[in-house]
């Protein structure tokens, strides 16, 4: 077993990816050709053959060739080997026109799948000012802002922050940071950055301090209880749960936008229209301490 693992592991990194494209492209397209892997990755056709023979020679049980489509096709044993195959992972690369390589593949779907996103209005600074968040991350530094509060009294102000990681909430991007005026940690939204200076200075915090950051707790949710019995079982389907229950492990610090994504009804009286809000939470005793700008 530990040879085999030396095996895997000495396999150099540009051509695992062109395997893991190879696994992902015949298990979810049904078929990999020679001029799928060539176009992905800029390759010869003798290259792309190369990389197909050579997945064959390590995997021989999980491709056959069939002629009548003149590719590779998955068998019924088919066992990945290189790639991580759940749908969590493979649909942001089906979103974004990634290979596994982290290429992108001209205009064309690179995995023959046709994608549509939202046009969400752009909630970003420049470049130069996100370029100055990331090193200040990157190299433990304090960072000068001038942001644009939605907090009355704040609407302008310069400040001292120590940023440690971005977060992003599916509709917007958010700083995690220690904020030395209120000597706390706290989001700041990445879109209301006006200027940003990385300072000399080293940060004095990190994540390690951020509790809420370090800490997670278990969000128990329900459909909605105004919803019919049919409707409440075909939401637990929908979310996967395994019993009456809906439940996700979050760090503390983003269990707001989890309730929020989720469009979870928050009220105390469950009051909300569920067909908006489907879902409850459970365990409100236990969690509302950590989210209370989200409960009302």
């Amino acid at each position: 077993m530990a040879s085999q693992d030396k095996f895997f592991t000495d396999i150099k990194w540009a051509t695992r990816k062109r395997l893991q494209y190879i696994e992902t492209m015949a298990y979810y397209t049904g078929v990999v050709t020679r001029s799928d892997v060539a176009k992905a990755f800029g390759l010869s056709d003798a290259a792309a053959t190369k990389d197909l023979k050579y997945y064959g020679d390590i995997a021989p049980d999980n491709l056959f060739y069939k002629h009548n489509v003149f590719g590779f096709v998955p068998t019924d044993n088919f066992v990945p080997l290189f790639s991580d195959l759940t749908p969590s992972k493979v649909l942001p690369l089906f979103a974004s026109n990634l290979a596994a390589a982290g290429g992108p593949y001209d205009d064309d779907p690179i995995y023959g799948i046709s994608m549509a996103e939202l046009p969400m209005p752009n909630r970003l600074p420049s470049e130069q000012v996100v370029a100055q968040i990331t090193r200040a991350i990157h190299q433990h530094r304090k960072l000068e802002i001038r942001y644009l509060s939605m907090s009355d009294g704040e609407s302008q102000q310069q400040r001292i922050i120590e940023p440690h990681s971005l977060v992003n909430t599916g509709n917007r991007w958010h700083v995690r940071a220690y904020n030395e005026a209120t000597f706390d940690f706290r989001d700041f939204v990445l879109s209301r950055f006006e200027q940003a200076t990385q300072l000399d200075e080293e940060a004095e915090s990190s994540a390690a301090y951020d509790d809420d950051w370090v800490e997670e707790v278990s969000l128990e949710l329900a459909p909605h209880p105004n919803l019919d019995d049919d409707k409440r079982q075909r939401l637990l389907f929908d979310y996967g749960a395994t019993g009456e229950t809906i439940v996700i492990n979050i760090k503390r610090a983003l269990l707001g936008y989890m309730l929020q994504g989720l469009s979870v009804d928050t009220s105390s009286d469950h009051s909300q229209n569920p067909n908006r809000f489907q879902l409850i939470v459970v365990n409100r005793d236990e969690i509302e301490m950590f989210a209370s700008w989200v409960f009302n």
